[in-house]
């Protein structure tokens, strides 16, 4: 497995990462073992999760997947770069959630503690908090870095804009600023190619990009005249619905198909090539895999060793530019 610099950073992470939103919901905690150890075969050190996950549970689940991570790590956490993040509602009152002082400061401090570690390599917000001014933010993750407690900071889900603004104010403020944006990005979701990619390229943003086969419907395995299968993303608690939204589509089911009759002209996995498609792009750091169950992982994997020629490249370009109009997620 590659390693390349986490942006502007010294920072070396490999070139996957490990997502896990699975951990808790979709999967239980031997399975979710048995796909780290996988990850770690393969030569993946760079896990990411989030104070939010399982993906589709509520706040009686929020930090299970943390919980998970953490024993996993035991006796290995220095062989790891380990990423998390804050936002989502942890609790019932409206302190409980955002990107204010007292929310991060807790939030930070309950992550150290499920994670079973006293740093975190990268803490990201996992959105934009319009009620919360951004020089707020940015101090707090500043006090964080300074405390020893954070190495280094992100976010996800930011429009450019707000990216933008973001880095601006922390270099008018003199404060630590983003090194990596995780953004959606794949061959059915590439407006972020117009603005955000170039931009992070320019001044040194790592991405981070996840659902890179677009919540598995770029797997192939889904048919359009059934109805999503139980315990895939597009079933999973309340983000099932989500999911439905943003893929389940008859355009979406149009364009796998084309593109799954270019990945068996090529004698390649769809999955694989989808993921070496988003490794293509010379912006990028590290997509984001997932999986629940470790098999599931090798198509992916399989990805960082994968040489994506120039033809095979503009011909997914071609069929799926559609997917690149705009810049604000659907």
């Amino acid at each position: 497995m590659d390693h390349v610099r986490l942006g502007r950073t010294g920072l070396q992470v490999s070139r996957l990462c490990l997502g896990t939103m699975t951990f808790g919901l979709q999967c239980d905690e031997s399975t979710a073992g048995a796909i780290l150890d996988r990850a770690a075969e393969g030569g993946v050190d760079f896990i990411d999760s989030s104070d939010a996950y399982p993906l589709g549970g509520d706040l009686s689940t929020r930090g299970t997947t943390e919980e998970i991570l953490g024993r996993w790590l035991r006796g290995k956490r220095d062989r790891f770069i380990v990423a998390t993040k804050c936002f989502a509602p942890t609790g019932p009152a409206p302190f409980d959630a955002g990107n204010s002082r007292k929310h991060i400061m807790a939030a930070v401090n309950d992550s150290l503690r499920r994670l079973q570690t006293d740093y975190i390599d990268l803490y990201q917000l996992h959105g934009y908090d319009r009620a919360t001014p951004i020089d707020e933010t940015l101090s707090v993750l500043d006090d964080l870095v300074h405390q020893g407690k954070v190495r280094y900071t992100g976010c996800s889900n930011f429009l450019t804009y707000q990216l933008v603004r973001a880095i601006g104010r922390s270099e008018t403020l003199r404060l630590v600023r983003f090194d990596s944006v995780q953004p959606r990005y794949n061959l059915l979701f590439r407006q972020i190619e117009r603005e955000m990619l170039p931009y992070c390229g320019e001044e040194g943003v790592g991405v981070i990009p996840y659902n890179p086969i677009a919540g598995g419907l770029l797997s192939g395995k889904h048919s359009r005249t059934k109805p999503p299968a139980e315990g895939t993303r597009f079933t999973l608690g309340t983000a099932g619905g989500m999911y439905q939204d943003r893929y389940w589509n008859d355009p979406e089911f149009d364009t796998v198909e084309e593109l799954r009759q270019l990945a068996d002209q090529a004698g390649v996995n769809l999955v694989t090539l989808s993921v070496a498609w988003v490794l293509a792009n010379k912006a990028v750091t590290a997509p984001i895999i997932g999986a629940s169950n470790p098999g599931q992982l090798d198509s992916s994997l399989a990805a960082a060793d994968f040489v994506l020629d120039d033809d095979l490249k503009q011909l997914l370009d071609d069929r799926t530019h559609q997917y690149r109009m705009g810049d604000a997620p659907r």
